[in-house]
């Protein structure tokens, strides 16, 4: 098997020139999203005073050992039926 020398002082082919430009746009586009992603949630998160009000679901029909903190499920409690 012989493996070709790669040629270094030539510039890339067309076709790799915009595979890496089409990359770098959308590495940018994403951080972007990201950024404006954690904008987002922190204006619209609620602001409260209040304790958070905790939950616990082990009921018939209920997801077993489901830990609620205001309303939004935070984990399950394997083993766990009553509290």
């Amino acid at each position: 098997m012989l493996l070709r020398e790669p040629p270094w002082g030539q510039a890339p082919p067309t076709g790799q020139r915009l595979r890496r430009l089409t990359a770098i746009v959308l590495h940018g586009a994403s951080l972007a999203l990201a950024r404006l992603a954690q904008r987002l949630a922190a204006a619209t998160a609620p602001v409260t005073s209040a304790a958070p009000v905790l939950e616990f679901h082990a009921e018939a029909g209920a997801p077993e050992g489901a830990l609620y903190v205001d309303g939004q499920l935070v984990g399950h409690l394997p083993g766990v039926t009553r509290l």
